[in-house]
């Protein structure tokens, strides 16, 4: 396998696909990147066999403490185990420097966003958005309009998808402001590589990510409204244990030190929420809310679900509870929105952004839907509400009768859909079967926003694309998951 296949660890873009080979080793270590080098002198100096018995070693460790996610409509298993992948993905500090200054940026502009798109929609009559995306939008909650949400914070816990390209470039892939999971296996990931290669952390100084509970328990309390204890009571709302995150739900209740609760532990009373508890009804001041905002409560959203609170909408705009993330922050995961961006992001912030969007059509546009009717083969075509690798089509991977049903897709509903190039997506170093082979990633690192402060963790999920050529990092579409190192010097 040539060095230069592998472009995170050299720099180097990768010329072509290349097949999955052995470790690499040959070329002079002045073409690795110095972030890299040890960890390059690490597989090749390590046996082959170390790397089998250390991976079977980190599956068992997932298979006990029972990291699964469920997969819907599987009619083989209801629960799998994401892969692992044993080789970090590094990261220098200068270039998590950079990460960090455009997330925050972003996020401060999505959150910005939200608040004028729910009051005096500024950005609507400045022509920044068209306004039938926003209204039309399914996420748009008019229940919302002119509600100020606590500490005039929306977006609490984002998750926003990061890919780097060959030329080294950083472009944000997505936007994920509703319910943004994926953390515990951040979390995990670390510790079973502290676990297995502790000889491997000694060569390297890697910032911690474990402070990530603390500080995602910190925001929470800041986000208590006004009338609060000095000690606020926060639970974790979950759907059950049917839902296809509930290990981390469950995870991260424990690792806070927080109640984890399902709607029938709720009730309200005069406009506030409270907990049943063996000691009887405890106030409840935080919610971080892992249910969409149709399931929150029945006597507003969808009057069959069984996963909310009645009275809970209520109890929310009556300014006794707060809600993590607001309700109504789903319309900033959409794709289309997610193409106005650059635009968004210059006029609430009055700065350039720094994370750039991958360019986009819009196939609402008819110039734009001319364009990519013309050259579906050649790109992304993903539905503007979208996720987890499905409703997509990947042009250069699919079949000719794939790309035709597509088209009578866009010509019949243009207004669904986005089209993006496909990306020359960075490599990481990744354990196969037949040895260490250049796998496509991504990373998704979660960004906290409290009352008064923006905290983001150095690090977060690298996800990894592990069929061959494949460009699609999804658990559900068979990726994996590595740890992200951020080298702190």
């Amino acid at each position: 396998m040539p060095l230069s296949a592998f472009d995170e660890m050299t720099g180097v873009q990768e010329s072509g696909p290349s097949p999955s080979g052995p470790s690499p080793s040959g070329p002079s270590p002045a073409e690795v990147r110095e972030a890299y080098a040890a960890l390059k002198t690490w597989l090749d100096t390590t046996p082959p066999e170390h790397f089998d018995t250390r991976r079977s070693q980190a599956e068992l460790f997932f298979r006990r403490i029972g990291i699964t996610f469920a997969v819907y409509g599987d009619n083989e298993s209801t629960e799998r185990l994401i892969p692992f992948d044993i080789i970090p993905r590094v990261l220098t500090k200068p270039e998590w420097g950079f990460l960090e200054r455009g997330l925050k940026q972003r996020v401060t502009a999505l959150n910005m966003f939200l608040a004028d798109i729910y009051g005096p929609q500024e950005c609507i009559k400045a022509g920044i958005i068209p306004g039938d995306l926003v209204y039309r939008n399914p996420h748009y909650r008019l229940e919302m309009r002119d509600f100020e949400v606590p500490h005039g914070k929306y977006v609490h816990i984002a998750g926003i998808d990061i890919v780097r390209t060959g030329e080294d470039q950083f472009f944000v892939l997505e936007d994920n402001a509703r319910t943004p999971s994926g953390v515990s296996y951040m979390l995990e990931n670390r510790e079973v590589m502290l676990r297995l290669f502790p000889e491997l952390f000694s060569k390297h100084r890697v910032s911690p990510v474990e402070a990530y509970p603390d500080a995602l328990l910190a925001t929470l309390r800041s986000l208590a409204p006004m009338s609060a204890a000095r000690d606020p009571t926060v639970v974790l709302l979950t759907p059950g244990r049917f839902n296809s995150a509930f290990y981390e739900h469950s995870f991260l209740a424990d690792k806070l030190g927080v109640d984890l609760v399902e709607a029938s532990d709720l009730f309200t009373k005069d406009d506030v929420v409270y907990m049943r508890t063996t000691e009887g009804p405890r106030r409840v001041d935080v919610i971080y809310r892992r249910i969409d905002d149709d399931f929150l409560d029945p006597l507003v959203f969808r009057p069959d679900s069984v996963l909310g609170v009645p009275g809970l909408m209520s109890a929310y705009q009556s300014g006794s509870v707060t809600l993590a993330n607001a309700v109504g922050t789903g319309i900033a995961d959409d794709k289309a929105v997610y193409s106005y961006m650059p635009e968004i992001v210059r006029f609430f912030t009055g700065e350039e952004p720094i994370l750039h969007n991958v360019p986009t059509w819009r196939c609402r546009e008819k110039d734009a839907l001319s364009y990519v009717l013309a050259n579906l083969g050649d790109l992304v075509v993903k539905e503007v509400n979208g996720s987890g690798g499905y409703g997509m089509l990947v042009g250069p991977h699919a079949t000719k009768r794939e790309i035709e049903e597509f088209g009578r897709k866009l010509r019949h509903a243009p207004d669904g859909f986005i089209a993006q190039p496909t990306l020359a997506l960075s490599t990481c170093p990744t354990f196969v079967a037949s040895g260490v082979a250049p796998r496509h990633v991504d990373l998704r690192p979660f960004v906290l926003s409290g009352a008064d402060d923006i905290r983001i963790v150095p690090g977060g999920l690298t996800r990894v694309a592990l069929k061959e050529g494949s460009l699609v990092v999804n658990s559900s579409q068979g990726g994996g998951t590595k740890d992200t190192w951020v080298l702190d010097g």
